[in-house]
């Protein structure tokens, strides 16, 4: 049966570069995170990468790919997620992510879950939900 947790995360680190004309429209670029979570998840300084289109320069959608080593709920070990989400004009950012199969290690090793999180500008940490089963 499925268990859900809550917490929250905060921005540690951001680095954002262009990726091809920066003059171009829509745009890409990478950013290079690191977050840290509290709550059911405990994770400090994780590792994030993103692959963003600008479709305006205030809009637009994300892909990337979260490592998370730490503690769910107090099992320790390692889980890798997948996000995709949009940002509005107003700097609201949405975002659901789900656990890359087979990648939970340790005490989280057969991990499988989803999650979500919305953040808005000015907030210093931003609530997540995640439900997730273990093997």
């Amino acid at each position: 049966m499925p268990v859900q947790t809550t917490g929250h995360f905060a921005f540690a680190n951001w680095k954002e570069r262009a990726v091809g004309s920066s003059e171009a429209s829509p745009r890409l670029a990478h950013a290079s995170v690191t977050n840290t979570f509290s709550g059911g998840i405990e994770a400090v300084d994780t590792t994030c990468e993103y692959s963003i289109v600008y479709v305006t320069e205030k809009t637009g959608t994300f892909t990337g790919m979260e490592m998370l080593a730490g503690r769910l709920d107090g099992r320790e070990g390692a889980f890798v997620v997948e996000e995709r989400g949009s940002f509005g004009a107003d700097g609201t950012v949405r975002c659901t992510f789900e656990v890359v199969p087979g990648s939970g290690t340790g005490e989280l090793t057969g991990l499988r879950g989803t999650g979500s999180f919305t953040t808005v500008p000015g907030a210093s940490s931003f609530p997540y939900t995640f439900r997730y089963d273990l093997d």
